[in-house]
This record gives C-alpha cells, sequence and structure tokens, in this order.
C-alpha cells in the first residue's frame, strides 16, 4: 500500500512576514519524513524525522524557538504513538531539550511508564544520555522581544491565542507500507502560561492519538479548549463510526468551538492513506506527501500541488 505523511506547523493567525518561512518549513518538515517511509522506514520513524525538523526551526513553537512562560523560562511538551501497539511515551513541562519528541520516545521505549515530567524528565534524559542545551539558544530575539512586551498570564494568553503575533504546536502523522500508523505532536505551549502548565500536546486522546484500527491524528490549538473534547481521540470516533477524515476533523472542531468556544486544528491519515488537514484558525501551515506528491496550504481551502523527484 501507498505510504503517506502529514505535517502541520500550528493552527493560529499566521502573520505574513511569517507565511513563507512557516510553509516552507513544513514542506521540508513533510519531505524529511516521508523520505524515511520512502526508504522502508516505520511510520514511528517518519513522524519522529518529520517533528525534529520542525523543533530544529525557529519558526515554530517547539524546541528551537519556543514561547517563554511568566518566568521567561522554556518549558517544553511533546508526544509520540505507535498505532501497531498503542505503545506511547510523553515529556511535560522538560527543560533544555532541542527534541523533545525524542525523549517522548525514549520514554515509550526505555521505561515502563507513559509520561514523565520536569524535572524527573529531565533526570532521565541525562540518565540516557541526552544532551541539555542552553536556554538562551533555544529562545529567539522575536520571541524575547513578545514576552516582554506582556504584562501578565490572563492578558498573554488571551493576547497570544487570538492575536496574530502567537505561534502554536507543530505535529505529523503518518501510515507505512505496511499499513502501521503513529502520531506525534511537540509544543513550547503559550506565551506567558503559569510556571508547570501543560497544554493538550502530551495528553494522549487530546494533543494526539494513534490507532491501526481508525487512524492518526495530531492536534492543534487552544489546548485547555483540546484537553475539553479530547479532540484527537473525537476524531478518531467519527471515523470509527464511518466518517471520511476531513469529516470527522471538521465535524470534530465545530464541535469544539460550539461547545467551549475554541478554535484549532488537525492532521488525520487512515490505515487506507485517505489524510486530511483541517481548520478552524485564521490560518494553519501544514503539508503533505503521498505517491512523490507533496500537498501543502496556509489559508483555508488553499490546496497547492508540486510533483517531486522520483529519484
Amino acid at each position: 500500500m501507498s505510504a503517506v505523511l502529514v505535517v502541520h506547523g500550528g493552527a493560529w493567525a499566521i502573520p505574513d512576514k511569517l507565511a513563507k518561512a512557516s510553509v516552507d518549513g513544513v514542506k521540508g518538515a513533510a519531505c524529511e519524513g516521508f523520505s524515511v517511509l520512502k526508504e522502508g522506514g516505520s511510520a514511528l520513524d517518519a513522524v519522529e524525522a518529520a517533528v525534529r525538523s520542525m523543533e530544529d526551526n525557529a519558526v515554530f513553537n517547539a524546541g528551537h524557538g519556543a514561547a517563554l512562560n511568566t518566568d521567561g523560562e522554556v518549558e517544553l511538551d511533546a508526544i509520540i504513538m505507535d498505532g501497531r501497539t498503542l505503545d506511547c511515551g510523553a515529556v511535560s513541562s522538560v527543560q533544555n531539550i532541542a527534541n523533545p519528541v525524542s525523549l517522548a520516545r525514549a520514554v515509550m521505549e526505555k521505561t515502563c511508564h507513559v509520561m514523565l515530567m520536569g524535572r524527573g524528565a529531565n533526570l532521565f534524559a541525562e540518565s540516557i544520555g541526552v544532551a541539555t542545551v542552553p536556554t538562551d539558544s533555544m529562545v529567539t530575539e522575536y520571541e524575547r522581544k513578545e514576552w516582554e512586551k506582556q504584562k501578565n498570564y490572563i492578558t498573554g494568553v488571551m493576547e497570544d491565542f487570538n492575536s496574530q503575533w502567537a505561534h502554536d504546536t507543530v505535529g505529523a502523522v503518518a501510515v507505512d507500507c505496511a499499513g502501521n500508523v503513529a502520531c506525534a505532536t511537540s509544543t513550547g505551549g503559550i506565551r506567558n502560561k503559569m510556571v508547570g502548565r501543560v497544554g493538550d500536546s502530551p495528553v494522549i486522546g487530546s494533543g494526539g492519538y494513534a490507532d491501526n484500527c481508525s487512524g492518526a491524528v495530531s492536534c492543534t490549538g487552544h489546548g485547555e479548549s483540546i484537553l475539553k473534547v479530547t479532540l484527537a481521540r473525537l476524531i478518531l470516533s467519527y471515523i470509527e463510526q464511518g466518517k471520511s477524515a476531513a469529516d470527522a476533523s471538521q465535524l470534530s472542531l465545530e464541535y469544539m468551538g460550539s461547545r467551549v468556544q475554541g478554535a484549532g486544528g488537525a492532521i488525520v491519515v487512515t490505515p487506507p492513506g485517505q489524510w486530511a488537514a483541517t481548520f478552524t484558525t485564521e490560518r494553519m501551515a501544514w503539508a503533505a506527501v503521498e505517491n512523490d506528491i507533496l500537498w501543502y496550504g496556509l489559508d483555508p481551502n488553499e490546496r497547492v500541488k508540486e510533483q517531486l523527484s522520483r529519484q
């Protein structure tokens, strides 16, 4: 069967000055993840590679380029999940880790736990030889200036999510040639969040979920709203009822909007290779690769097609 990989770079009101960099970033990440699938790699390997690419790209709010909390610190969340086994790993409120998605995978593969947080997650990283990086190396000048402009948590979160200056989560979903699905999500959270705040991204069933019986989802948007409706699992429940990936995503996002007044986005892939990238925010940077064709978009109903080299 055909392998498919879909990525998102966050659902929010992406300003024009960041638009090209955001689209270029998701296109690059999609191609990097798909190259893993093309070489026979697993869906799990592919989503990790794609998300690492975006964690390393300072235009996105994950890893390098992450948002700052009220104390001016970087606290990172990530999840990864294998749809074949339902094995999953997550980290929350970790500091000074360049690629938290890989640390989440290590939690999945090297411990008997699902999630580690804060100091415990950092101690685990140290125990397995994951290098830490200085906070200053992860914070962009842009983020530092935006953080300094905002005075408190309430103002910060409301301005951050509802203005064009916010930026959000990254994620990837994939199905490999064996029909196995996987998801990964990573974020720096909301600017000026309270110390220790955890959003949806590392929470199974909210920020992401993967199950070979239905599909894989990675979510983005207002974390508290996503948590309240367990958005990733809600989308898959609609797919299990026979809805298409696109309809399941749209219905779930509309429900979140009407029930808790939250906006966001989601990428989905099913074991047969059906996929969707859906959002209710002003914009969402996304890209998908299937059969050596790259699809991408930013604005509502935008779907650009690009033929990739078959070499």
